[in-house]
């Protein structure tokens, strides 16, 4: 007489698993990969940022423009020419960059973006000037 009984198995109550080693192998494999990958991210970053800066220049160049055409020079003050900043991360506010105009006269000026945070940690703070004749440039790199 044969009975339909399955083969009982020692281990009771184990079932199919990882071990911690293959689980711990696992995180630290995708630790490196995104450990390789964040550095190369750093200068899509500051790309993106940099944009900030050369978009709020351009709009302080035609404002000034517009200024010197009504009153035949340019100005310091962004009363003056209409212009405000946008609230910076060091005041709350999600703008990256503080915009200044370092120099104005009869016929010229130069305004800057600087950074307020230092994008790649190596101590430099990446900075952008626009002049009356709007060229635009990146004066410290970060």
């Amino acid at each position: 007489m044969r009975t339909n009984k399955k083969p009982r198995s020692n281990k009771k109550g184990y079932l199919k698993a990882y071990s911690m080693t293959e689980i711990l192998g696992v995180l630290c494999i995708i630790g490196i990969l995104i450990y390789l990958v964040v550095p190369n991210q750093t200068s899509v970053v500051v790309s993106a940022k940099s944009i900030e800066a050369q978009n709020m220049l351009s709009m302080v160049h035609g404002l000034q423009k517009s200024h010197f055409y009504r009153y035949s020079k340019y100005t310091q003050d962004f009363d003056e020419l209409g212009f405000e900043q946008a609230l910076t991360i060091d005041k709350g506010g999600q703008a990256v960059y503080k915009i200044e105009v370092i120099e104005s006269s009869m016929n010229t000026f130069k305004a800057t973006a600087t950074s307020l945070q230092d994008f790649d940690g190596d101590g430099n703070y990446n900075t952008w000037q626009i002049d009356q004749d709007r060229m635009l440039k990146e004066i410290v790199k970060d």
